[in-house]
């Protein structure tokens, strides 16, 4: 099987180290200096993580836009596509539990594609991701998910610089951080070309403040090749 084929099969993939290791540490450095609480967002945001804004960041805007990270989501939505919004998460310590769950495409599947960017390293013990492989597509009569099944799902773990690409149907949950340990990361959403004009509509609510109007073409990178 080819990684294109696996990629479209499990609807994710994991990057290894994606990140320069000589980032990391201005990375940790922004997320903490952007922390802002719940109140201070447009839309009040969950108990038991901490977010940060910091996408006009030129370090931040850097990690969304590595060939590695742009060619598999090129390779998943399959035509033109934008940066959509980036913010830092971390859960907190005793907090970041999520049920099993899809955050959903929205005018066709693999319309939305989502990245995780991990700043710290991460496993079960804080916080770490947890997927299904191949449930964005469900075969034809197969009976409804069941998020409270967790037969089929699968702990992550990895390194700081690891990042998690993945189909927004792709079923998925954050962890509880059981020990308190830091789990920096930054949660980036990339949209079809068609879904711009959805988008602008909700920017002050997302407390977008980037530019948006960057264009990616699939066709520019080779899934596999980099």
């Amino acid at each position: 099987m080819t990684d294109r084929e696996q990629l479209h099969r499990e609807g994710y993939v994991l990057l290894r180290r994606a990140i320069p290791a000589e980032w990391l540490g201005d990375l940790r450095a922004v997320f903490d200096a952007g922390v802002k609480p719940s109140g201070q967002w447009p839309v009040p945001r969950g108990m038991g993580w901490r977010y940060s804004l910091l996408d006009s960041d030129s370090r931040v805007q850097a990690v969304c836009r590595l060939p590695e990270v742009l060619a598999a989501v090129g390779e998943l939505i399959g035509e033109r596509f934008f940066l959509s919004q980036v913010e830092g998460r971390e859960p907190l310590a005793g907090g970041g539990h999520q049920q099993l769950h899809r955050d959903l495409s929205a005018q066709r599947p693999g319309d939305m594609v989502s990245a995780l960017a991990y700043f710290d390293d991460y496993g079960p013990e804080n916080g770490a991701t947890r997927i299904v492989p191949g449930s964005h597509r469900p075969e034809q009569g197969q009976p409804p998910f069941d998020f409270s099944d967790e037969s089929r799902s699968v702990q992550l773990s990895g390194s700081a610089g690891d990042i998690l690409v993945f189909d927004v149907d792709l079923v998925h949950a954050g962890s509880l951080n059981s020990i308190g340990a830091r789990r920096r990361s930054l949660l980036i959403s990339y949209f079809s070309e068609s879904l711009y004009a959805s988008h602008l509509e909700t920017v002050g609510l997302r407390s977008v403040r980037m530019d948006t109007t960057d264009r990616f073409d699939p066709s520019v990178f080779a899934f596999g090749a980099i």
